[in-house]
C-alpha cells in the first residue's frame, strides 16, 4: 500500500468512526481532497488530533453531565490549543426545543457559556417574541471551542465535534431543533445548500424536525433579516404547537 492509499484508508476509517455509513464527497472541494491525498505521513501525524475519547465512546455516554465532563478536556482537534473554555451548552436538559449555533465567539470563549454576547441577547429576545423563555430551551453549538479570530469552522473540526452534538440531541430528545446559521444548518442536514434556501424547507435530523434560520450575528449586520428570522421562529412555534397550545 502506498502513502496515498494509506492516508485515504485512515480518512475513511475516521469517517466510519464518526458513525457515517456513506461518504459524501460533495462536502469537500477539489483542493481539500487533493490536500488530503497528497499530505506526507509526517504532515498527517502533525495534524492529527491528540488522544481522547473516541466517537463510539462519546455517543454511548449516559447523561449530558458525563458528556460535558469528557468535552471539558477534549483534545480531539487543534482548537484545544487556543481555547480559553470549552462551551458545551446549557439549558433545560429535557427541553422541547434545542437551539444549535455554529461556534463560540470571544464572549462565549471567555465565559464558557453559549450565546452570551450581543448575538446571544438578540437570540434571547427572538425566542421570547414567540413564547420561548431562554431557560426553557437547550442551547449549544456545533463546535465547542472558539476558532481563532472567529473564522469559519473547518471540516475536520466539525467532524471532531460532531459526536458531542449527536449525543446532546439524543439525550435532550427535543421535539424540534432550531439551526442558527450556515454551518449549523449544513452540518445537521449534511448539505452545502446555502442558508437562504435552507430556511424555507422542511427537514429532520435523527427524526427531529429542523427549522433553519440566519445566525443572530448575521442579523446584527443585516437588520432587514430580523423579520425573516422571526417568521422562521413562527414556523417553529407551529411545529411544536400545531393547534396553538404553548408548551415551552
Amino acid at each position: 500500500m502506498n502513502e496515498t492509499q494509506d492516508l485515504l484508508q485512515r480518512y475513511l476509517r475516521q469517517r466510519r468512526e464518526m458513525g457515517e455509513a456513506e461518504l459524501f464527497l460533495d462536502r469537500h472541494n477539489a483542493s481539500e481532497l487533493h490536500d488530503l491525498l497528497t499530505r506526507t505521513p509526517v504532515e498527517t501525524a502533525a495534524d492529527a488530533p491528540a488522544p481522547g475519547a473516541s466517537a463510539p465512546e462519546i455517543v454511548q455516554l449516559g447523561s449530558l453531565e458525563s458528556v460535558r465532563e469528557i468535552a471539558l478536556g477534549c483534545p480531539r482537534c487543534r482548537l484545544a490549543e487556543t481555547r480559553q473554555h470549552v462551551v458545551f451548552g446549557e439549558g433545560n436538559p429535557a427541553a422541547e426545543l434545542l437551539v444549535v449555533g455554529e461556534a463560540p465567539g470571544a464572549d462565549e470563549d471567555r465565559t464558557g457559556r453559549p450565546f452570551v454576547g450581543r448575538a446571544g441577547k438578540l437570540l434571547t429576545l427572538l425566542l421570547a417574541s414567540v413564547g420561548f423563555e431562554r431557560e426553557s430551551v437547550y442551547i449549544c453549538n456545533v463546535l465547542k471551542c472558539r476558532p481563532p479570530g472567529n473564522r469559519n469552522p473547518r471540516p475536520d473540526e466539525i467532524e471532531a465535534c460532531s459526536p458531542y452534538l449527536l449525543r446532546q440531541v439524543e439525550l435532550v430528545a427535543p421535539r424540534a431543533i432550531l439551526a442558527c446559521g450556515t454551518f449549523a444548518a449544513q452540518t445537521l442536514l449534511r448539505t452545502t445548500v446555502p442558508i437562504s434556501r435552507l430556511r424555507t424547507g422542511a427537514y429532520e435530523y435523527q427524526g427531529v424536525p429542523v427549522v433553519a434560520t440566519y445566525h443572530p450575528a448575521a442579523l446584527l449586520r443585516h437588520a432587514a433579516w430580523v423579520r425573516t428570522s422571526w417568521e422562521d421562529l413562527q414556523r417553529l412555534r407551529e411545529i411544536l404547537d400545531p393547534v396553538g397550545g404553548r408548551s415551552a
